[in-house]
């Protein structure tokens, strides 16, 4: 069974019996009575004071020191590129000028080379042209006069053989100048 709670009498102390009975009657927390508000508001008021004094004069300027420092780094940095850019940009055109010059020589030492050679073979094939062409006066020449000693020799031989031939067929042999008649008129 279960016992029956019994009520003990007051032992001494009424006064702390009387707060805890009006801290239990009022229903709750001091925070929410009008009578403390105006000790609380004191406080809210110091400590805001406090509070704002602090951030104004201490962890303001030192985040504002630090927000500009990285600013600053921030700057220094994106300005430093972009000069770096400039500085690679220019520096990339002038290696294409080079390229390009040294393209532009390149195509002028060859175009001067192959005039060179042009010109070298040109001269020797001139000068080949000129020994052949003496070569080929000198054949001709040479012809000219075997071919003139050779004519020279036919009328000789188209005698004898003409004068071997009448011989034979007629059995006498023609004269001299019967002979030069009909080798003239066979020619």
């Amino acid at each position: 069974m279960a016992a029956e709670p019994t009520l003990e009498a007051p032992t001494g102390d009424v006064h702390a019996e009387t707060h805890a009975s009006t801290e239990h009657a009022s229903g709750g927390l001091p925070q929410f009575e009008f009578q403390h508000w105006v000790g609380q508001i004191g406080y809210l008021l110091i400590l805001f004071a406090i509070t704002y004094v602090l951030i104004a004069k201490v962890f303001a300027p030192r985040m504002r020191r630090v927000i500009d420092e990285r600013a600053e780094t921030i700057d220094g940095a994106v300005a430093t590129a972009r000069s770096v850019q400039a500085e690679a940009e220019a520096q990339a055109e002038a290696a294409r000028a080079e390229v390009e010059k040294a393209r532009a020589d390149a195509r002028a030492t060859a175009a001067a080379a192959k005039a060179r050679v042009t010109e070298e073979f040109n001269a020797r094939l001139a000068a080949d042209e000129a020994v052949v062409n003496a070569r080929i006066a000198e054949a001709e020449a040479k012809i000219a006069s075997t071919r003139d000693a050779a004519m020279g020799n036919v009328t000789a031989i188209a005698s004898d053989a003409t004068s071997a031939m009448l011989e034979r067929l007629t059995g006498k042999a023609p004269t001299a100048a019967e002979l030069e008649a009909a080798i003239k008129g066979a020619a």
